[in-house]
């Protein structure tokens, strides 16, 4: 029962830290960002109370979510921000959006929220776990997975009326998830743990570990094979077998990285103090950086050369890269 509450004290504690950290830390910090190449969305919508977490878009709609149950969305790339009012009483930790191309948003209080796919309608599922859930994902068949705390993963096939549940019984907390394939799913999380699924979620084994117990805060595949994990101190690792060794990738930050952004022909990390990198041949170079501890978690890769990120104290910004750097193949 001591190691039960120790755990979900644990759990609960690390969540926490992920939502309301930097907002503990960022309180005080008043001057304006000040950042090169950044064009600011309108202000309305976004406060300088929000901290985003998650951003997904379909073919209609931009959505960002965050602390309080904040959801924003855009109809034209981000150039203008709606509010939702959904009524969500706790922060959404994540998001993804689905084939039909409706929205998955996890909150904190383990409900999935539904959203249609232009998101003006929110519908929530509560979630039967007892375990913390962090990260949820929508499957190319359209199920819902989520995992978390005690490497648990619940699924739903039927959009949230029913849901199994699994564990490999480690005790350590998925942070991410991600589908590779139609049935292969990446999992990775707490000391450097890298699991993956073959069957859409409903198993799991151990695909490897990254080395020094590292703490996975974001990961990345491109391919079955191929991926990148980030952490603390600006370290990235990258792996070409899976998951099942890896080597660590020089990067010119030692803030912490909390995200990655596929776009094309590129790959970009998104870190503390508004950093964001470009992964090029002789590692992960910076592009942007502020000297405001603000971080940045979520992101886009926008046409027109543009980075659409998100984070904290109401940061929703998008980043127009040079044309040469952003035309690179490397």
């Amino acid at each position: 029962m001591q190691n039960a509450f120790l755990r979900s004290t644990r759990k609960t504690a690390v969540a926490v830290a992920v939502v309301g950290a930097s907002s503990l830390i960022l309180t005080g910090c008043e001057a304006p960002l000040n950042l090169e190449s950044v064009r600011a969305v309108s202000e309305q919508p976004s406060k300088r109370t929000d901290f985003y977490q998650a951003m997904a878009s379909n073919h209609q709609v931009i959505v960002v979510s965050g602390n309080d149950g904040v959801l924003l969305a855009s109809d034209d790339q981000g150039d203008t921000w709606k509010r939702l009012p959904v009524g969500a009483a706790r922060s959404f930790l994540a998001m993804d959006v689905c084939p039909d191309n409706s929205f998955v948003a996890l909150a904190f209080d383990n409900h999935i929220w539904h959203g249609t796919a232009d998101a003006s309608e929110w519908t929530a599922h509560a979630m039967p776990s007892q375990e913390q859930m962090m990260t949820a994902a929508c499957g190319p068949d359209g199920s819902w997975l989520a995992a978390g705390s005690f490497t648990t993963v619940q699924f739903s096939t039927d959009q949230g009326e029913s849901w199994d549940e699994t564990s490999l019984y480690e005790d350590a907390i998925i942070n991410n998830l991600q589908f590779v394939s139609d049935e292969q799913v990446i999992a990775t999380g707490e000391y450097g743990l890298v699991l993956r699924s073959d069957d859409s979620g409903m198993n799991w084994e151990i695909a490897g570990r990254v080395p020094d117990e590292f703490y996975i805060h974001a990961s990345y595949f491109a391919s079955e094979s191929e991926g990148w994990v980030g952490g603390l101190n600006g370290f990235i690792y990258h792996t070409t077998d899976g998951g099942e060794s890896w080597n660590q990738v020089p990067a010119e930050t030692s803030a912490p990285v909390f995200g990655f952004i596929a776009g094309a022909g590129a790959v970009y990390a998104l870190a503390d103090n508004a950093t964001v990198l470009k992964l090029g041949d002789a590692g992960w170079r910076k592009i942007s950086e502020s000297s405001q501890p603000l971080y940045l978690r979520a992101g886009l890769a926008l046409p027109d050369h543009r980075l659409l990120v998100a984070g904290g104290r109401g940061l929703l910004f998008d980043l127009e890269l040079p044309t040469a750097l952003a035309a690179s193949k490397d």
